[in-house]
């Protein structure tokens, strides 16, 4: 009994040291806000986005056919995946 009271006597003046010195540091400052022109997507950069990706898809295919042929699962088909489409 004697050993809890003083856990929670010990607990009330941790957390009024803890208060008192956050009240003591200064506010952050304000992030500022992203320029738009980093947050907007072009007409002109998913065209080519989307030419990658039709480029890609057919190979992508391909391996899936592999990996499921293998019987790979997890981290092992991934990482095949990825060495497959790094093929030539």
């Amino acid at each position: 009994m004697f050993r809890t009271g003083k856990c929670l006597a010990a607990a009330l003046i941790l957390t009024g040291s803890l208060v008192t010195a956050s009240a003591e540091t200064p506010a952050p400052a304000p992030t500022p806000a992203p320029t738009t022109s980093k947050l907007k997507l072009t007409r002109e950069k998913l065209k080519e986005w989307r030419q990658q990706w039709s480029k890609n898809h057919p190979k992508l295919v391909a391996c899936r056919k592999e990996v499921k042929a293998k019987g790979l699962t997890g981290d092992d088909r991934w990482f095949y995946i990825s060495d497959c489409m790094g093929k030539t």
